[in-house]
């Protein structure tokens, strides 16, 4: 019989329509393979509590507690009484502690924690059993990029913030079994801290290629647009990342191009995204139900992140939508790609330069899309990107 392991996650893993739900959808995949496997999940959107019932013909069981956003962000602000980290005491909740609490008495071969925020409900060690923590990204830094740009009392909090989770991070990934990050660049930062005494290893993200293939779908289902963005509109590092874009490299291209167009394409768009929409050749969708037709249609996607930690989806899979990409550095962090496959501009300008040299030449964006997708191919497809956990969790007797 398969031994049983638990997974945390701070965010229910499915539908893998995000980020972090790619990763730890294509995680617990491989964890279902191998393992009997009970999962306990916060749910930040109540249309995602209908998915229990298919996640629970996978698990040996499924525990989904729902999380009200507004009320976590304002008991998340007792951190400022109790020294911790806000976003700690965001993913603080009884009903997590109890369901965990109850988890834990089964006999587990191993606990797994995703993201450093669900790392402290496995704190506490039980005799002959490992633990596991995939950081993702050091959100530390995040905060730190943060703190950087900001002005006022928020410097003082995102620096706080960065402070203490770098201080959490570290203990956790010194009393953990094994612990990851999503590249080799980000788990250099955790093992570059003074008092990190255990080593943090990385395994990349991947990419579904087959799903991400412009073969399998029909562009004409979305309007051909010149450029496209693509991703979750209510995250902060998007929306500055298009902010910025819109004010000072679409005016560029709109100068050489007035009929140039830019789709924002994305869930939940702030209201200062929302105003963008009809403006200067701009169309924000808000949610759609699927992002391919809306790559497929699209000339170039364009990955604009003034703050990127980790590995971007929305890169790897408009690569594997054979796109051109051109992206700045912080976007392409983690994504060795070579320039003939991906382009990366450091300046306004440049990324504007690019844009325009690629409308201006059919045949080198199509020479660069497959060029694209031929490296996701070879360098970011899942099995082989999920090999790092694999090997680890053997080595640990799993």
């Amino acid at each position: 019989m398969k031994p049983e392991v638990l997974f945390l996650t701070h965010r229910i893993p499915y539908p893998p329509d995000k980020g972090d739900k790619i990763r730890s959808w294509r995680i617990l995949k491989f964890l279902v393979d191998h393992y009997r496997v009970h999962l306990a999940c916060f749910a930040d959107d109540p249309r995602d509590l209908v998915h229990q019932d298919f996640l629970q013909t996978l698990c040996e069981s499924v525990t989904i507690i729902a999380l009200n956003p507004r009320a976590a962000r304002m008991k998340s602000a007792m951190g400022f009484l109790l020294g911790k980290p806000l976003s700690f005491q965001y993913f603080h909740n009884a009903r997590m502690s109890a369901a965990v609490r109850d988890l834990r008495k089964k006999p587990l071969s191993a606990e797994i924690a995703f993201s450093s925020s669900m790392a402290p409900y496995i704190k506490k060690p039980i005799d002959g059993r490992i633990r596991v923590v995939d950081f993702c990204d050091t959100d530390a830094e995040k905060w730190r990029d943060y703190a950087r740009g900001a002005k006022g009392p928020m410097k003082f909090v995102y620096q706080r913030e960065a402070t203490l989770l770098a201080q959490e991070e570290t203990g956790i990934a010194n009393w953990a079994d094994a612990s990851f990050a999503v590249s080799a660049e980000e788990a250099n930062i955790f093992n570059e801290r003074a008092d990190v005494t255990n080593t943090v290893a990385s395994f990349s993200n991947g990419v579904d290629a087959a799903f991400f293939d412009p073969l399998a779908i029909d562009p004409s289902l979305a309007p051909a647009c010149d450029c496209v963005f693509i991703g979750a509109m209510d995250y902060r590092a998007n929306i500055d990342g298009v902010l910025h874009f819109v004010k000072h490299v679409w005016p560029l291209v709109r100068q050489a191009r007035p009929n140039a167009t830019f789709a924002i394409v994305g869930a939940n768009p702030a209201p200062n995204i929302l105003a963008l929409n009809g403006e200067n050749g701009i169309t924000v969708t808000g949610r759609v139900d699927d992002i391919r037709p809306w790559l497929g249609s699209a000339k170039i996607s364009v990955a604009p992140l003034r703050v990127g930690r980790g590995v971007q989806n929305k890169v790897l899979e408009a690569m594997a939508m054979a796109k051109p990409v051109v992206a700045s550095s912080a976007a392409m962090t983690g994504i060795a790609a070579p320039r003939d496959a991906a382009l990366t501009a450091a300046t306004d300008a440049a990324i504007a330069a690019s844009i325009l040299a690629l409308l201006d030449d059919a045949p080198e964006c199509e020479r660069m899309g497959r060029a694209a997708r031929h490296f996701v191919l070879t360098h970011h497809q899942w099995d082989q990107a999920l090999k790092p956990l694999e090997q680890k969790l053997a080595a640990l007797g799993l």
